[in-house]
Formats: structure tokens, sequence, C-alpha cells
């Protein structure tokens, strides 16, 4: 009768340790348990954005739905109170699972599928009811553990699950992506998970379990970590058979880098394609399209010193170079891993021309915008060769703020060329980017010019398309801004103010006509079409 009065007021008769130590390790569950829970939330994040595209989008979807989710999972586990303990240790188990598969089988579904989004949607339901209910229990473990009044207890749980938090937030980016990578990291936090939450029922409230119960909880554990080990095993195949549905067979370059994930296709400069997260950025079949009508109406003009903001790859730099008055190329490309490869690969460095053994030609290894904000010299042409507006890791660099530290680059006579997406599928992005280059203290005058030439072959549609080449799922046309330094006093080209010479129609053709003289051998013609002020050819 005493033993089960004590039971009744706390339950620390019944532990195999004494109170104090069994608080301990509750809170030190709670602690691992919330570090597994946010990494598994950023995650489906980081892996939403990479297969799925505008990150505010796909962080608002997966983040909404798990807090949504969690009250789910809270009200729920009000009926396993009675059995906290084999409760929580299933609940940690199925979480372990489902949170440490989810980027193997978010990425599977996109690889073979070609849609992750109802997947995404799924997994944070699940994940976001089962952390839900791990509060509940856990409450009513601690006080099981030790006589505490329910503030107390409330106090020390959501300490340590916010301490939690903060580690695992930390340990996503700065270690489990750098050492392990995305698919990896998922599977070695789940067998973490699985470790903690069974080690804590089966020793700490191994009492409170019955014959059945425990061997349950023992085959369950020991299940979960078996299959995210067997799948650790696998990931190396896995992830190169998932490469070869996405990209095709010609896989010959894949790494993560400390920005993205660099994915080279193709066995030759005739049929190269460049990823960047998965996005294509550049395809021999018509790249020069893209880059002869990014790079030569700007360079109309005075053209000594030239920056290319992006354009890692060496494309861009390849027709600034042609210029023999050109005296400097300035290329800001925020992974090195890309002009690493547009050195050394030969496709690559094929197709570019060796631009980078060019003497004239400086590769910088930095953020645009924090790059700009430093840099103290002028330019003559600046060239904004910048993932697509789409993306919205990219949204910084085609800020009004963004262009301002442009302008401020600018020679007196200088011009920028910004890339700003398919005026035809995304008007509203595209019209976006020219506003705010207005906004940035230039006068401006857009252009686009079609995407593919009749016949072209797509890779796979359920790659982005990106904005160095086109390709695969890409746009039908480029859109672009031709922008520079406007008057004192006057208003913007939109409230129909003359347009400065130095963009008039007479130089964009000029441009058009510079493109075809400079054209490689073989090379399809380009023809620079502007929607308003141009007669198609």
């Amino acid at each position: 009768m005493i033993d089960q009065q004590v039971s009744l007021r706390g339950g620390a008769a019944r532990l195999p340790v004494r109170p104090r130590t069994g608080r301990f390790l509750v809170l030190a569950a709670v602690f691992v348990c919330a570090a597994c829970g946010l990494v598994y939330e950023l995650e489906l994040v980081a892996l939403a954005s990479y297969l799925i595209g505008d990150s505010v989008t796909q962080a608002s979807v997966v983040l909404s739905v798990m807090v949504f989710a969690m009250g789910i999972g809270s009200l729920l586990a009000k009926r396993l109170r009675c059995h906290a303990a084999v409760g929580f240790g299933l609940i940690e188990a199925a979480l372990a699972l489902i949170g440490g598969s989810s980027a193997l089988v978010l990425y599977a579904s996109f690889a073979w599928l070609g849609e992750s989004r109802h997947a995404l949607v799924g997994f944070s339901l699940a994940i976001g009811v089962l952390i839900g209910a791990e509060i509940p229990l856990l409450m009513t473990l601690i006080q099981r553990v030790d006589r505490q009044d329910a503030g107390g207890a409330v106090a020390d749980l959501f300490a340590a699950d916010y301490v939690g938090a903060l580690v695992g937030g930390l340990a996503f980016p700065f270690l489990l992506l750098p050492m392990l990578g995305q698919l990896t990291g998922a599977l070695f936090t789940g067998a973490v998970n699985a470790a903690a939450g069974g080690a804590l029922v089966l020793w700490v409230f191994r009492r409170d379990l019955t014959p059945r119960s425990r061997r349950l909880l023992v085959l369950a554990n020991l299940s979960v970590i078996a299959v995210l080990a067997t799948a650790t095993f696998l990931v190396d195949d896995f992830e190169r058979a998932a490469r070869r549905a996405v990209y095709g067979d010609q896989v010959r370059v894949a790494v993560q880098t400390g920005v993205q994930e660099v994915v080279l296709t193709g066995t030759d400069r005739d049929s190269l394609g460049l990823y960047l997260d998965g996005r294509l950025r550049v395809s021999a079949r018509d790249e020069h399209r893209y880059h002869e009508a990014l790079v030569h109406p700007a360079m109309n003009g005075p053209r000594a010193r030239v920056l290319v903001l992006g354009g890692g790859d060496g494309l861009a730099a390849r027709e600034v170079l042609r210029y023999r008055d050109v005296r400097s190329v300035t290329v800001v490309e925020i992974d090195p891993a890309v002009t690493r490869l547009a050195r050394t690969d030969p496709a690559l460095s094929g197709l570019n021309g060796h631009a980078y053994r060019d003497p004239r030609l400086t590769a910088v290894g930095a953020d645009a915008f924090t790059w700009l904000r430093a840099d103290r010299h002028r330019y003559d042409v600046v060239i904004s060769d910048l993932p697509d507006p789409g993306v919205t890791a990219s949204t910084k660099l085609y800020s009004a703020e963004f262009y301002g530290l442009v302008a401020e680059a600018l020679a007196p006579r200088g011009r920028l060329v910004v890339h700003a997406g398919p005026p035809e599928a995304r008007p509203r992005t595209f019209w976006t980017v020219e506003a705010s280059v207005r906004a940035g203290g230039l006068a401006t005058r857009p252009y686009r010019i079609p995407g593919r030439p009749s016949g072209f072959t797509a890779s796979p549609d359920r790659l982005g398309g990106g904005g160095g080449g086109g390709g695969g799922g890409g746009p039908e046309d480029w859109g672009f801004v031709l922008a520079g330094a406007r008057a004192v006093g006057e208003p913007g080209l939109g409230a129909g103010a003359p347009v400065p010479r130095s963009l008039g129609e007479s130089e964009l053709r000029d441009g058009a006509r510079a493109a075809e003289r400079l054209r490689l051998p073989g090379q399809v013609p380009s023809t620079l079409i502007h929607p308003r002020y141009w007669e198609e050819a």
C-alpha cells in the first residue's frame, strides 16, 4: 500500500535510478529529441527548396503544416498518458523512422515520379503530429520520476526542448550537411533519435513496461535502427541511381559544395550540361544564344573595365573577352567550385574558350552583394549573370538596394545588363526586376530573345530552368534589362522620358550585329528582339 501511494504521488520508488538522476535523463532525452526534431524540419525545408524551388514558400508550407500538426499531436497524446512510457517509446521509434527516411523518400519521389510536393506535405504532417505528442507524454514521465509541481516541470521541459532545438538548428548547417550530406545526415539523425527514446524508456521506465510491451519496444527500435543503417549503407548507390533518373546517364561530376550541389553531364563540349542545385544553368546546345544576348548589347560603348557578377562558368566572360579593347574583366562568383570546374574540366573550359587563361580576367570568390559594398572601382560595363530571379536564395541580388550599389560602381557612361527571367512565363517577376533596376537609380531598356531554336531537345522536364543557357524545363524565352546612368533630374523611362543615347534602338541593333560577327563557327545565329521597339526580323 505504501509503495502504491508513493507511485501515485511521483513513482520514484519504482524507478531503477534516483529521482535526480531520472530527472536528468528525461531532460537529456528531451534535449536530444528536440534537436532531432528541428533537424527534420530544416531537412524538409532545405530539400524542398532544392527540389521545388522558392524557399520562402516551401519554408512557409513546412513550418505552418508542422505547427498545425503539433497541435493535433498534443491532443492525441492525451489518450496515451495512462501508458506514457510505452507510448513515448513507440512515438520516438515512429518519428525516427519517418523523419530519418524523409529526405530519401522526397528525393526518390522527385527523381522517379517528378513530383515531391504531396510527399512534402505528408511528411510535414506526420512529423509534426509525432513531435507534438512528445511533450504531454514527457510531462507525465518527468512527474513520475520526481515529485515536482507542474509549473516547474513545464519550465524544465521547455528549457531542455529549446536548448536542444538550438543545438539541432546549428548542427544541421555546420556539421550534418558538410560532413554527411542531406540524405545520410537525416538517416543518422533518425538513428540517434531512436536510440535516445528507446534507451530512456527501456532503462529508466522498464518497470512500467509489461514483458510484451518491452519486447515490442526492443523489436521496434532495433528494426528502425536496422532499416536506417541499411539505408545509410546503400545511400551512395541510391544517389547514383537517382541522379541517373534526374540528369540522365552521362553524369560526370556530382559534388556538394559549401554553397550548392554542382552536377556536370555530357562527355564533350557539344553535349555538356551544368546543373546547380538541380536547375539547369548551362546547356551547350543553346547557351550561346543566352550569353550573346546578355553580353553584346551592353558592350556597345566604353568597355575597358568589365565586371561580371555570377557567371563563374566563364561563358559570359568568353563573350566579353572577344573585344580587344577590354583591358580587365572581374568575375565575382560565390562558389569557388564552379570557377574551378570552369578552369579545369575539359568540356566546360573548352566551351568557355579557356577564358580563365586570359591574363585580363580576374576571378573573385565572394558574394556579389557583399563584394560590391566593399569595392571602390568603377566599371564601364556590369553584367549580372546571376541565378534565376525566381530562386528565392538570390532575391537580394535583384533588389533595389543591390542595383543602387551597381549604379555607384558604374563609370559615367557605364551600362548594366541583368538577366531578369522569362517575360512570357513569369511577366510579374520580369517587370519587378525592371522596376527594381529603375528604383536603384538607373534608366532601363528591357528586351527579350527566343529561348530555343526549333528542334531543340530539352533535358528532363522535372528540372527547373536556370539562367545560363536554358534547357530542361526552362523558359521559351529569356528576358533582360539593359540600363544606364540617368541624367540629373531625369525621370524613369516609365514616365515617358527620352531614352539615354547609349540605350537607343540603334545601339541594340549594333549589339545584335556584333553577336553575329563574333559568333563561333557552327553556332545557331541569335536574333535580339525587343518586345516594344523592334520589328521582328
